[in-house]
């Protein structure tokens, strides 16, 4: 039996005690795997490699993803606009179908007869995990330790340390996972749906509020609904992205608590900070609005909702997110432009738009001032046309014109 066990390991105690509980029970090697999604350093990378050795891992892999994440995933939210609940951007769990993409890789390559994970029965990442590796890793065995032994922290921490392995003490009351996309925190406070975080229990976002701060304001350049720059220095989507979140983060922009729908159909609550998602998303809609049509945007917001589910809900593989990243794609070919915005403490305020394809310039009327396009005849038939529906069903009713 010396087909390894591939665990996506995360350092966290879950995944800490399915390294030596996996190689107990199965009497495998088993090699972990961290896929780097943003959110880390070379710290915490050092850290994760050094802690999977010393709890007994035959060989730790670190995938750097970040850009496979933008390429795969974050440029079709950007381009979609998607906001879930009309609030919160996926900061966290939108990168899981990637994970589970780099980790099948792994095992595939190293000859694996299981794929492990350390998620729980209550959340939504077991699922997501499972349905991308069911497609992925057609064959393997996959193992869920914590979910389908039921362990508790509290029994998980006893058994680590029963066999000599050290549990750093819980430093925190808030549950933080942070991704490129963003960070989202549970605590005591997200069990129910009426309190907030205290200020320290922020990360992106801390002190934002406290003292005076001046405003500042920056260009965003986008091409074909891509980012690719900041007040006027071209950067890699993922450098903008870092760059944006140290830019807007101490505004306190992109910080929320989105109460929502779990997987399961559960109500669920969760804090997020998203400065650099926040700020993506609300410039590239105010650049979509001056280049495309009203009925590209109404066509595109519709299925943007679709697509948002699907990403979310562990459907990411769902060959209709293919098809709508088609029509994403297909959308943006005028969404080249520059956006002017605004850092305030909490509030992002978008001060002006520019693009050579503006659909404004193309047009020889000016809102409110000339028709340019049209007669005064022409728009006094428009107006009575566009009102027979409505005086169609009036007169049906008994009342209206006749």
């Amino acid at each position: 039996m010396h087909e390894p066990i591939v665990l996506a390991f995360s350092g966290g105690l879950d995944t800490s005690f399915c390294v030596p509980w996996l190689i107990e029970r199965h009497g495998r090697p088993v090699m972990t795997v961290t896929v780097d999604t943003g959110g880390l350093d070379d710290s915490d990378r050092a850290r994760l490699e050094s802690r999977a050795l010393e709890l007994g891992a035959s060989r730790h892999v670190l995938e750097d993803a970040r850009g496979a994440f933008f390429d795969d995933t974050l440029r079709f939210l950007i381009m979609g606009n998607v906001l879930r609940g009309h609030l919160y951007p996926l900061c966290v769990g939108a990168e899981r179908t990637l994970q589970a993409r780099e980790v099948a890789r792994v095992a595939r390559e190293v000859g694996a007869w299981a794929v492990a994970h350390g998620s729980t029965a209550a959340g939504n990442d077991q699922v997501r995990f499972e349905a991308a590796l069911r497609v992925l890793a057609p064959g393997m065995e996959l193992l869920a330790p914590i979910r389908d032994e039921g362990l508790s922290r509290e029994a998980e921490t006893a058994w680590l340390v029963k066999r000599g392995f050290e549990v750093p003490a819980k430093t925190t009351a808030y549950s933080i996972n942070r991704g490129l996309w963003g960070c989202t925190i549970g605590g005591r406070e997200t069990n129910d749906t009426v309190e907030s975080l205290p200020e320290d229990a922020w990360v992106l976002t801390r002190g934002a509020f406290e003292g005076a701060r001046e405003s500042q304001v920056h260009r965003l350049a986008f091409e074909r609904g891509v980012p690719v720059g900041i007040d006027g220095q071209a950067l890699s989507p993922v450098a903008l992205i870092e760059r944006l979140d140290a830019l807007a983060g101490p505004f306190g922009v992109g910080r929320g608590i989105h109460l929502g729908d779990t997987i399961f159909g559960l109500k669920g609550r969760v804090a997020f900070e998203a400065p650099a998602a926040t700020v993506l998303i609300t410039a590239h809609r105010e650049l979509e609005k001056l280049v495309l049509t009203a009925r590209q945007q109404r066509v595109k917001d519709s299925v943007a909702v679709i697509y948002g589910d699907l990403v979310h809900e562990a459907q990411a593989l769902e060959p209709a997110c293919r098809d709508i990243e088609a029509l994403f794609l297909r959308s943006q070919q005028r969404v080249t432009g520059e956006v002017r915005f605004r850092l305030r403490p909490g509030g992002l305020f978008v001060e002006g738009v520019t693009s050579a394809h503006s659909l404004r310039d193309a047009s020889k009327g000016v809102y409110g001032e000339a028709a340019g396009e049209w007669t005064a005849a022409d728009a006094r038939g428009f107006a009575r046309m566009l009102a027979i529906p409505a005086m169609l069903a009036a007169r049906a009713d008994g009342g209206g014109a006749a």
